[in-house]
């Protein structure tokens, strides 16, 4: 049945008096299913039993489904919405409304949306991570780059936030902008008076006036590819803790370079800073990043090195995989393949192991595995995703 009927046969059911008018709008079903098998190794804590073991995982990867729909108001202004939900396509049911979730109103003058969705730094992404394999699971390369596998409560960046205010700008000759907002208010939390808010808020960041604040610019032009985006946490991890995050990214696509073969080239730098009770926990990132084009399908390389924690902080401060002091590195590894058996459908494999040194404690970002300090966790994947 057509997406569109079946989408407003659904709003008619909630809403029956509005059917006439909801014919007059665009709606759509869409939605993916991203499943995987993993065959995983990584150094165990003490707490979860030592030891180093191998793990065989079926795990589901940004499954999601949605309905989204835009209004015409006339004189070019739209009214735009979104409700999409997370699926647990290995075990089943999820979360309503858990993933963007928003409405607005869209012109030549840009976009305004209200909700929930990721911060501006997760455009840049794209450009220089595995867009092959729709930067997720544990080939996502995010373990590193921004802390990815944290909450914001707990300092992460790049995290999908509640209770936002986002403007997306139209493309001016190539450069887009986007600038976010988030609250950081208790509206919508379960436990209102909880005293560590994770990517919502809660009543302790409200009385702290906790705020997030995001942006980008990026630039897409031809062959060309480049962004520059920065996150700022304020009074989020504490009422003393202002975190923030910038990171510069750019691509070169280099088209055919031989027969069958072609070449996209990108590179990131990211410059994280914590702020600690004895002083500034420093991090600093890069990577380097290869799409290759090879049998109908594409390859994909990537290496990223977390640099060792620094700044005036004690030695052993820790947030996350980052650490302060000597033995603190990270570096990733990771080669995958994914072919499109038809626009709908994709075949994916590939292999990634994360470095940590002695007391690093770094490990994937989607359907994170536990792991010790100094433990060199690896994986290797086998995948399908269908889009609906």
């Amino acid at each position: 049945m057509n997406k569109k009927l079946v989408a407003l046969a659904v709003a008619g059911a909630f809403a029956l008096p509005l059917a006439a008018e909801a014919q007059t709008a665009n709606v759509t079903l869409y939605g993916r299913l991203n499943m995987d098998l993993e065959f995983i190794k990584g150094q165990q804590t003490v707490a979860n039993g030592g030891g180093n073991p191998t793990v065989n995982r079926v795990s589901s990867n940004s499954s999601r489904f949605g309905m989204r729909g835009t209004e015409s108001l006339g004189g070019g202004l739209n009214a735009i919405f979104q409700i999409e939900s997370a699926i647990s396509g290995d075990t089943g049911g999820n979360t309503l409304a858990g993933r963007e979730t928003f409405v607005g109103l869209q012109g030549s003058w840009g976009k305004f949306t209200m909700g929930k969705f990721l911060m501006p730094m997760d455009d840049l992404h794209p450009i220089f991570g595995n867009a092959p394999t729709l930067t997720t699971s544990i080939l996502a390369t995010a373990a590193l780059w921004a802390q990815g596998p944290l909450s914001k409560g707990a300092g992460g960046f790049d995290a999908r936030l509640g209770n936002n205010l986002r403007y997306d700008s139209p493309n001016f000759s190539g450069f887009t902008t986007a600038w976010q907002y988030s609250t950081r208010d208790s509206s919508g939390v379960p436990d209102a008076n909880a005293s560590v808010a994770g990517d919502s808020g809660d009543h302790t960041s409200e009385l702290r006036h906790a705020y997030v604040l995001g942006g980008n610019l990026i630039y897409a032009n031809g062959p060309w590819q480049a962004g520059v985006g920065f996150e700022r946490n304020q009074k989020v991890r504490g009422p003393n803790f202002n975190d923030t995050d910038w990171t510069v990214t750019g691509a070169y696509d280099f088209g055919t370079i031989m027969a069958g073969f072609g070449l996209r080239l990108a590179l990131a730098y990211e410059r994280t800073k914590y702020e600690t009770p004895t002083g500034d926990l420093k991090r600093d990132f890069w990577a380097v990043s290869g799409t290759i084009p090879v049998g109908g399908g594409k390859v994909y390389l990537f290496y990223g090195r977390a640099g060792e924690g620094k700044g005036g902080a004690a030695d052993g401060t820790t947030i996350g995989g980052l650490v302060r002091g000597g033995d603190s590195k990270s570096q990733m590894w990771e080669a995958t393949y994914s072919y499109s058996l038809s626009p709908r459908t994709l075949l994916y494999t590939g292999y990634v192991r994360i470095n940590n040194d002695a007391r690093a404690i770094y490990t994937f970002n989607i359907n994170g595995y536990s792991i010790a300090p100094g433990a060199k966790p690896s994986g290797l994947v086998f995948g399908i995703v269908h889009f609906f």
